[in-house]
Order: C-alpha cells, then sequence, then structure tokens
C-alpha cells in the first residue's frame, strides 16, 4: 500500500482538501479523507506543501498513431484510400514505445483517447488507453471507444484530388447516412439470423461496429470545426438517434446555444496552433470559456501531435488567461473529458474504487513552471522525485 499525506487534494468532484491523504491499494484508491491512520506495511508520500490531482485525460489526440521524429514509418493515422473505414482499429496502429508516451505521464498525462486521423468521411475506432505498458493491450482502458467520422475540409481535400467523392459537404453527410443505412440493414439480418440460423449474413467488419453506433453502445466521434459542420453532425445524429461527441468545435463558442439546447459533449482544440485552414479562421483561446460559462460540458484536448501532449495543462491555463473558469479549465482535462468520452467510472477524478491515477505536482496545476513531481498510473510509480 502506498499513502500520500498532507498534500492539497483536487478531487474533481466538488472536494478539495487542503491537507488531505490517499491510500492506495494494488491498482486502486482505497480511501481519501483526512489524517488517514498509518497502516503498518504502507509506503508513506510526504506532499506537503504540493497539489495531488487526478491524472489527466486527453480526450482527443493520435498519440502512437503518427510517431514521434519517424516519418512516413510512424505516420498510421489515415488510411486515404477510401472514404468509408469503419472496420480500423487504433489499437492495430498504436506503437507503445513512441517516445511520447513517455512524455505524457512524465507530465502528468495517464490517460488518452487515441486514434485515427480525419482524411475519411468514417475513418475508424478509438481507443482509450492509460500512457504506460509495454504492450498496447495491457493499456487500454477502452476499445472501441468511438467511431472516428469528419467533416468539413479534411475529407473533401483527400478525395477530391482523387477526383471521387466526396468532394462536397453534401457528399460527406450523404455517404455517412448511406452507411448508416446499410448498418441499419446488416442490424435487421442479424437479428432475422438470431430467429432462424439460416438467414444470418456473412460477417461484415464494417457494418458491425456501425451496428455498434447504431445501438448505442459507442458514440460517434465527430470531427467539424466549423458552426455549420457542427450542426450537419448533430443533424445526422438526431435522424438515427445516436451519440455523439463534437470533437473540435472551434466555431462552437459562436452556436453555444444550440449546443446548450442539444446538451452536446464538446472537445475543444487544438487552440495552441496556427490558423492552417479556412475552416480555423474563428479559432480562439476564448472559446472554452465562452462555452462553459453557457453551461456547456466542456474538454480540452491537444490533437497531438498537433500540439504535444505534455502541453495539454498549458492549454487550460491559457484558456484561463482568456476567461475560462479555473476550476473548469482544470475539471475540462480531467472529468469533463473522462465523462464526455465514457471512461468516467474509471479515472478522472479521485474517489474511492477509482484507478489510482495521481499526479503529485510541486505547484499549481495551471502554473507552466510547475512540475510533476509524482506520477502514478494503476497505483505504480511512473514518475518519481529525481
Amino acid at each position: 500500500m502506498i499513502l500520500i499525506k498532507k498534500g492539497k487534494i483536487l478531487t474533481m468532484n466538488d472536494r478539495v482538501y487542503e491537507q488531505g491523504d490517499i491510500l492506495i491499494k494494488g491498482k486502486k484508491i482505497l480511501r481519501i479523507g483526512e489524517n488517514i491512520e498509518v497502516p503498518h506495511d504502507a509506503e508513506v508520500i510526504d506532499a506537503t506543501g504540493m497539489w495531488v490531482m487526478p491524472g489527466i485525460v486527453d480526450a482527443h489526440c493520435h498519440i502512437g498513431m503518427w510517431e514521434d521524429g519517424i516519418g512516413f514509418e510512424g505516420s498510421d493515422g489515415n488510411e486515404a484510400t477510401d472514404p468509408v473505414t469503419p472496420e480500423l482499429r487504433a489499437i492495430d496502429g498504436i506503437n507503445p514505445e513512441d517516445n511520447c508516451f513517455r512524455e505524457a505521464r512524465e507530465n502528468g498525462i495517464t490517460t488518452v483517447v487515441t486514434g485515427p486521423g480525419s482524411a475519411n468521411v468514417i475513418g475508424g475506432q478509438f481507443a482509450a488507453l492509460k500512457t504506460y505498458g509495454r504492450r498496447v493491450d495491457d493499456m487500454v482502458i477502452k476499445e472501441p471507444l468511438a467511431l472516428k467520422v469528419a467533416f468539413g475540409e479534411n475529407p473533401k481535400w483527400v478525395y477530391d484530388g482523387q477526383k471521387k467523392a466526396p468532394s462536397t459537404r453534401m457528399a460527406t453527410a450523404a455517404i455517412l447516412r448511406e452507411n448508416l443505412i446499410k448498418a441499419q440493414n446488416y442490424k435487421r439480418k442479424l437479428e432475422q439470423g438470431e430467429k432462424d440460423p439460416d438467414k444470418m449474413p456473412d460477417r461484415d467488419l464494417k457494418m458491425e461496429i456501425m451496428v455498434k453506433v447504431l445501438k448505442r453502445e459507442i458514440p460517434l466521434k465527430a470531427h467539424a470545426h466549423r458552426a455549420d459542420d457542427i450542426l450537419t453532425a448533430l443533424r445526422i445524429a438526431s435522424e438515427f438517434n445516436l451519440d455523439i461527441t463534437l470533437d473540435h468545435c472551434t466555431e462552437g463558442h459562436r452556436i453555444s446555444d444550440f449546443l446548450l439546447e442539444e446538451e452536446a459533449k464538446v472537445i475543444v482544440g487544438p487552440l495552441f496552433s496556427e490558423r492552417s485552414k479556412v475552416e480555423l479562421k474563428n479559432m480562439t483561446f476564448k472559446a472554452p470559456g465562452i462555452l462553459s460559462k453557457a453551461g456547456v460540458k466542456v474538454a480540452m484536448m491537444t490533437d497531438h501531435p498537433v500540439i504535444p501532449i505534455q502541453y495539454l495543462p498549458v492549454c487550460a491555463a491559457i484558456a484561463v488567461k482568456e476567461g475560462m473558469d479555473e476550476m473548469d479549465a482544470l475539471r475540462s482535462i480531467t472529468i469533463n473529458a473522462a465523462e464526455i468520452t465514457g471512461i468516467d467510472d474509471r479515472v478522472g477524478s479521485l474517489e474511492q474504487g477509482k484507478d489510482a491515477d495521481i499526479v503529485i505536482f510541486d505547484g499549481h496545476p495551471l502554473d507552466f513552471r510547475t512540475r510533476a513531481v509524482w506520477v502514478f498510473i494503476d497505483g505504480y510509480a511512473v514518475k518519481k522525485p529525481e
């Protein structure tokens, strides 16, 4: 057992301990409180004067898919040969030895939601992973976590160059609808096959994962920057009664009233980057604050490698500088990120029974000078004081 004592604990479930203790047993948090008696076999960590919080969660990135400093050989995030590739699984393209996993965990990012890029209308399956492990299978929290779809410029740009659809936003939406309808038909055949084995259709990997979306077992993870693309994503989700997260949501702050009305799940970012294309013209660090103040639940993300993943707390800090409430910013990279991506039963807050993913900082977590002194993933110290 490990007992962290007398740290300022930000639980992210609306409780702050000015001098609190956390008892870890195995991979889980056993107890949180004040003046916990030291078990006879416990290692004690004195966190006096330090800040203790849950491991940070990046709700959307591509870590391990575009490996650091390798180029084409390590570029496995976009299968830009077919606009419809729902059968692709992130875990088959992630290299856990990508140097950026180490940089992530050493800076307090303990969970990542990673997967394919946005070249395709339907790009493939995201997974949630811990940032420590020798093989992907041992790092997985949930897989498949979501099915990536993309609206806006990227699919148009990729497939117009290949002289095939989609080259317009209309075609992107139509291709997505067409495949959802195919999935409805496949789902119907599966149901018939359960009653009569002779009617069971042949396995179709594309449609199997689409059926999971139709059954709301996993959400669509929708790449959408511009306001009209965000609303198209919501329109299609409504038509088919789908669960959906709005990723990037660059112009979401311009339609915050609609997002609140739709109870939208919003993941904003990357914001610490250039306006590299037309649909980013209204990008601003004020967006997370505008959205959260409007009552929209917001997570922030790096889109790594667009923003190096270790700078997620810096992005949250800049959002505070531009008007976001400080605790809302911290929630956006912990509990909000976990809740929006559906992994809050395991991570995102410090609570009894949750995974012992804990970071001890030597200062305020949003001060860019602050360092992570201790980092625990599943109760194991992946970083210790030097």
